[in-house]
């Protein structure tokens, strides 16, 4: 038995990491076997005690469960995202949400954000601007396809899957980039 203590997010990290390890240790890791599930139900939002505020655990646009949007005005921690992963073997291949719709659902959010109501116009007046015109519910997934690759090679390190790998210094030696840029792009971009 283990018993770990500590910041929940913290504790679920290292408790993630340990799972991988013993699966290892203990032979339950096959590489040639394909294990896939789905996670869902996770916290729409995270409190950040530093901070003293709400942030969202995917990012601003994630729909709460239906069914948990009540708790919006009692629960903010119970909240959760109607958000996906699809895990392989362990390992996160690929993830999305169901996004916020709904104007007034929307404008809820940023405000439990933190955000005022003129920060959130200045900053996202385009998206609550185009809800006028009727959003219909929508979502996507994005795929790690450097992991997909990765898994199906055999490996757990990703590097040698990434079509433009970064060195350590973040410098993309293939493209040579960051390159400098020149006067009149610089004027260009007020730089």
């Amino acid at each position: 038995m283990l018993i770990m203590a500590g910041q929940a997010d913290k504790t679920r990290k290292a408790l993630s990491e340990l799972r991988l390890e013993m699966g290892t240790r203990l032979g339950l890791r096959n590489n040639d076997t394909y294990s896939c599930l789905w996670v869902t139900d996770f916290p729409l939002l995270e409190f950040n005690e530093e901070e003293n505020r709400w942030f969202a655990m995917h990012h601003p646009f994630t729909a709460p469960k239906p069914e948990d949007i009540p708790l919006l005005e009692t629960n903010l921690g119970a909240v959760r995202a109607n958000a996906y992963d699809m895990v392989i073997n362990g390992v996160e291949v690929g993830g999305g949400s169901i996004r916020i719709f709904n104007k007034e659902l929307q404008a809820k959010m940023f405000n439990i954000l933190g955000f005022t109501a003129e920060e959130a116009q200045a900053q996202f007046g385009f998206l609550m601007n185009a809800f006028e015109f009727g959003a219909p519910p929508h979502g996507g997934i994005a795929f790690g396809f450097d992991r997909l690759c990765s898994l199906f090679g055999g490996e757990s390190i990703i590097r040698d899957f990434i079509a433009f790998p970064k060195n350590n210094s973040g410098r993309d030696v293939m493209i040579d980039a960051p390159s400098e840029i020149d006067a009149k792009q610089k004027k260009e971009l007020g730089l």
